[in-house]
């Protein structure tokens, strides 16, 4: 099991996870997202190769458009 903070808010999940497994599980696919991930920016070519350790601090932006 792995403990990561996801925007100050503590999630645990049964294995490591790809952020991109992450983004769908939040159900932020198709979303203009951007993750910091331990205070460096993923950049989101890189989310189905990222895998979450235990002990991560992700912060997820979603952009939203509007006038």
């Amino acid at each position: 099991m792995i403990s990561v903070l996801i925007n100050g808010t503590p999630r645990e999940f049964e294995q490591a996870i790809s952020v991109a497994a992450l983004i769908q599980d939040m159900q932020l696919s198709g979303k203009r997202v951007a993750l910091e991930r331990n205070g460096e920016i993923v950049p989101r070519s890189r989310f189905d190769d990222q895998m979450l350790s235990d002990g991560d601090r992700l912060e997820i932006v979603v952009a939203v458009g509007g006038g």
